[in-house]
């Protein structure tokens, strides 16, 4: 079955709505356990808050061609999400896994928005173009400070480690 730019955006916004939903989720359950790396959880709540305007926004962007986000694949992403932080709570180095992965999905993240970008594009939806590039502005910001701390991240991680041992 054929489908047009526009139908191929909204269906990039839904799975975006589901993405956020499930790096809210992670980030939700990642910052319960981060106390003792202050850093890394006031950047974590700081961009749970950021994730919270972007599903706004892509709601936003949803409504203004009336529709509206898919409750299937949102529930799906929250599981996920949770599953995917509760995965490594088993680990001892879970702070590295969690940074590890934090960056991948902060990279796929920016990968989606780029995406619904040029889709934006292709189906003549110009007005959604700005919410998208704040979000997209945010991620890379996410994504930057990752890269630019996982140093100190793993310094802290042996810090903790050797403290506990």
């Amino acid at each position: 079955m054929a489908q047009d730019a526009r139908e191929i955006f909204i269906t990039g916004l839904r799975n975006a709505h589901a993405m956020e939903t499930q790096a809210r989720e992670m980030m939700e359950r990642q910052s319960e356990r981060l106390d003792e790396y202050p850093d890394v959880k006031a950047r974590i709540t700081a961009h749970l808050h950021e994730t919270e305007t972007q599903l706004k926004r892509l709601d936003e962007c949803l409504a203004s061609v009336g529709e509206s986000s898919s409750t299937l694949k949102d529930t799906t992403q929250s599981l996920m999400g949770n599953m995917a932080a509760l995965a490594h709570t088993v680990m001892p180095d879970e702070i590295l896994k969690n940074t590890f992965a934090n960056n991948a999905f902060e990279h796929f993240e920016i990968a989606a928005y780029k995406s619904l970008l040029s889709l934006a594009d292709l189906a003549g939806m110009s007005a959604a173009k700005p919410l998208l590039q704040a979000s997209l502005k945010e991620e890379e910001a996410m994504a930057a400070w990752i890269d630019q701390n996982i140093d100190n991240v793993t310094r802290s991680y042996v810090r903790v480690a050797q403290a506990t041992a």
